[in-house]
């Protein structure tokens, strides 16, 4: 998702602007620019290619501006250029703007403003906002203080689609406006200063104070307030919230990437997730505490749960399904978010309706938890993102604590999403009384000791560099398992195609003979998930079947296991536990291996070629 930044206060525009969008640089973009107002004048800075290609340009030119813009764009309309390139303005340069999200209509409304006389510049839809501000603006009967407001507003009203905004004027050097619609903008708030943002990281430099801008609100920044009003113009009143996280939690920290570095965070991630909802009651008794959500008598009088999401969240919902019908003995749907929104699903309101998502801003997703909620349904979401728009439109939220995600490949948002479904299964067992208490006890034992097991991985993690500095040329990597593995192969093969851009598939075992082994050959690797003992002679079988025409093989199993020492090329080890819970280990290697890999190709794994980290749009 593109990033957008904006600075209204005391100190030059230019090097606030530049240096936030380097702190948005981890979602993904192909040009990036800036608009400050300087002398009455706004100053358009923007170019295809890195942020840093800006950055030289500007070295040797100074604009004292205070008052700017920002953005880094993904192109969505028009080729990467810097014409097509943010921010635009009106064509008489009076009005710039900054723009995330599609606009749904602007052929309809740059047809109405060509007939009218309007040149445009770009192949954009946001230049279509940038005149219809301007020709509100000309046009409006109201010409004082809120004029400017006045144009937004009627602007807004003609828009179909998503955005958050960022708009100066030229005859308005005191405010800087912002507004939001399925795209996610913060509102940061300074001494005599004040900050927009499409995410938190761009502004814990400057301030810990924000204002999260709910769906269809506006904010007017000046330097020493902000005001924030409705899509109708009615003022709010709200008091701002605070962002506990520490800086450094957004930095590398010496690590190579941020991936690598959340990927040894999982350890602790996982342990954040889990402690707060345990209560130990004696030295051989812990159970799992939800007051947070307060699950009453309709959870065990469900039916049914229906989980979704997109991507790494979709693939967590997989696991979802075995682990609630595993423990929890209740039928479970899984879809994906952008399937479920078009496809007429039947809503039962007595259903448990979980969705999840790292940001809690995927388009797709907040569009699925709507429909859910119009058709009477009880929304459960699981996310990252304190104040994100999921976490405030849902009706129930279990926070992951997982601190901040910035690689683009989601990792330690896995394994803590997972982390949270095992809790819950656990917990709706317990009221639906589908788990004896001794296996309850146990299994919530075992869960316990899931964080120190995963740093058990990752102390031990060259044997998979290893591994990756032989394996990474491969042309193609398919990925087996069965029920669990088979969930956890969905999710490895993702990572390994998003950031190495390595042809990877994900099979239940038992389908290769049903067409995909028609794909095996010399030089194809397989990597076998196999940690569901009672299915272990079926995996070898599917083992020989690859290896007889040519591929190489790699396990990942449990320490100590023997099975498959004569069916296996190579073997990677994970610390012991029950089956069902393998999924929170069994992708850690699998996480580093795709790393590895992608380093080894030249590859930057935090800023994967064509992706985004929050897909604001469909």
């Amino acid at each position: 998702m593109c990033g957008i930044t904006g600075y209204i206060g005391y100190h030059e525009a230019t090097p606030r602007l530049l240096s936030m969008l380097q702190k948005l640089e981890y979602r993904g973009y192909d040009s990036a620019g800036i608009a400050v107002l300087d002398n009455d004048e706004i100053v358009v800075r923007k170019m295809k290619g890195p942020l840093s290609v800006l950055e030289s340009a500007l070295a040797n030119e100074k604009i004292p501006g205070t008052l700017g813009i920002g953005h880094t764009r993904w192109a969505t309309h028009g080729e990467p250029s810097d014409i097509n390139a943010h921010p635009h303005t009106d064509i008489s340069g009076f009005i710039a703007v900054v723009h995330n999200g599609i606009i749904e209509n602007y052929i309809k409304l740059k047809n109405y403003l060509q007939e009218r006389g309007v040149v445009f510049r770009s192949e954009t839809d946001t230049e279509v906002i940038a005149h219809l501000l301007n020709f509100y603006y000309r046009n409006g009967k109201n010409r004082g203080q809120n004029s400017l407001l006045d144009a937004a507003l009627k602007t807004l009203s003609k828009l179909e689609g998503s955005y958050s905004l960022g708009i100066i004027a030229s005859d308005f050097p005191d405010r800087l406006i912002c507004a939001r619609k399925d795209n996610p903008l913060i509102v940061g708030l300074g001494e005599n200063e004040n900050y927009i943002a499409s995410d938190v990281p761009a502004l814990l430099p400057y301030t810990r104070n924000i204002h999260f801008l709910n769906e269809r609100e506006l904010a007017v920044l000046y330097r020493d307030h902000v005001d924030l009003f409705t899509e109708s113009g009615e003022k709010i009143i709200r008091e701002p919230s605070s962002i506990e996280w520490d800086i450094k939690s957004a930095e590398k920290s010496g690590y190579a990437h941020f991936m690598l570095k959340e990927i040894n965070e999982q350890d602790k991630a996982l342990s954040d997730t889990l402690s707060p909802r345990l209560i130990k009651k004696s030295n051989e008794s812990i159970t799992i505490n939800f007051d947070e959500i307060k699950l009453d008598d309709s959870w065990a009088e469900a039916k049914k749960i229906v989980i979704t999401g997109c991507g790494t969240a979709y693939h967590a919902g997989i696991v979802g399904k075995y682990i609630f019908e595993h423990f929890a003995r209740i039928p479970v749907e899984v879809d994906i978010a952008s399937e479920y929104r078009y496809r007429n699903p039947l809503i039962n309101p007595n259903d448990i309706f979980i969705v999840m998502s790292q940001s809690g801003e995927t388009a797709d997703t907040l569009a699925a938890m709507r429909l859910a909620k119009k058709h009477g349904a009880k929304i459960l979401a699981i996310t990252n993102a304190v104040g994100s728009t999921l976490s405030r439109e849902a009706d129930l939220i279990l926070y992951t604590w997982a601190g901040p995600e910035i690689a683009v490949a989601s990792t330690k948002a896995f394994t803590t999403q997972l982390m949270c479904l095992y809790l819950l299964a656990l917990r709706l067992a317990e009221l639906r009384k589908t788990i004896p208490d001794r296996e309850y006890k146990r299994t919530v034992r075992l869960l316990v000791k899931i964080p120190e097991q995963a740093r058990n991985i990752l102390v031990n993690q060259e044997v998979i560099q290893k591994l990756a500095s032989k394996q990474f040329n491969k042309n193609k990597v398919f990925f087996i398992g069965r029920l669990f593995d088979y969930a956890v192969s969905l999710e490895s093969a993702l990572k390994l195609k998003e950031i190495s851009y390595t042809h990877s598939e994900a099979f239940a075992a038992g389908e290769l003979k049903h067409g995909a082994i028609a794909l095996v050959d010399k030089g194809t690797l397989v990597i076998a998930i196999a940690t569901q003992e009672a299915l272990f002679e079926k995996i070898i079988s599917n083992i020989r079947e690859v290896s007889s025409r040519g591929a190489e093989v790699m396990v990942i199993t449990w320490e100590g296991e023997r099975a498959f020492d004569t069916v296996a090329a190579e073997i990677i080890t994970i610390p012991k536990t029950d089956s069902s819970l393998s999924p929170l280990l069994s992708i850690i290697p699998l996480q580093l291996f795709a790393y590895y890999c992608a380093v080894q190709k030249g590859n930057d794994p935090d800023k994967p070629r064509n992706l985004a980290k929050s897909v604001t749009v469909e």
